[in-house]
């Protein structure tokens, strides 16, 4: 139980919260150390269902239809100094395997964590639901260079220059307009891809890539200080379904 509440936290606040230890993605906190940083944080150096992945080697499993009603929108978006995130109203499910999982928030990471195929893409979301359980199913969008990007236009018109600093979207910004038209997606069991690194995550990867514009990543990266990316884990003995 003490694990799954310690999921559930992290899908209320989001990778990248407030912690004692101090982790990043630079110097003597990056992520080749986390794992010596606390005991809390043991299973990112063990772990051997560690996410993000290089997604390779699929296997046709005959995915049943992700449902995406998603409904309501984005109340407020706020800059941890980890991830730009924005929190969700209450009420969106999505439901796998026979279980609802609410959407807690969507945040990005620069360049993408999970790869595929070995290719790396300029920006990647993350869509954070938990069950009423504490267990964690995270929906990843992969973005390719193209044409700007409107939802994100509207979030990055309002993102926290600050880390520690947070504000109401004034303009409405919905989950479902991160999504790509084309549903299908990949899926593995994997982790979080921050301290405390749990693992036991349904991860969700969208096939098809929506189109970011090179100034809006540059914007991002910027405001972040750098990249924010933990690099591929180890496959290990995993599928990678689709």
């Amino acid at each position: 139980m003490a694990a799954q509440h310690a999921r559930h936290e992290n899908a209320m606040q989001g990778e990248g919260q407030e912690d004692t230890v101090h982790w990043g993605y630079r110097g003597p906190g990056a992520p080749a150390n986390w794992s010596s940083l606390s005991a809390d944080y043991a299973i990112c150096g063990s772990g051997r269902n560690q996410s993000p992945v290089d997604l390779r080697g699929f296997v046709d499993a005959e995915l049943p239809v992700l449902d995406f009603n998603y409904s309501g929108m984005a109340l407020e978006i706020l800059n941890n100094g980890h991830t730009v995130q924005a929190n969700y109203v209450p009420g969106t499910v999505l439901v796998i395997d026979g279980r609802g999982f609410e959407l807690k928030q969507f945040h990005f990471h620069a360049p993408s964590e999970n790869l595929i195929d070995g290719k790396s893409y300029p920006l990647e979301a993350h869509l954070v639901h938990a069950d009423k359980d504490g267990n964690l199913a995270v929906v990843s969008v992969l973005y390719e260079l193209g044409d700007a990007n409107n939802a994100l236009a509207r979030l990055w018109s309002q993102m926290p220059e600050k880390s520690g600093d947070k504000a109401i979207l004034n303009a409405q910004v919905k989950a479902g307009e991160l999504l790509p038209k084309d549903r299908d997606y990949y899926r593995f069991n994997g982790s979080l891809t921050t301290p405390p690194c749990s693992q036991g995550v349904i991860w969700l990867v969208m096939k098809e890539h929506p189109t970011v514009s090179r100034q809006q990543v540059e914007q991002f990266s910027r405001v972040l200080g750098g990249p924010n990316n933990r690099p591929a884990q180890p496959l290990n003995a995993r599928l990678v379904l689709e």
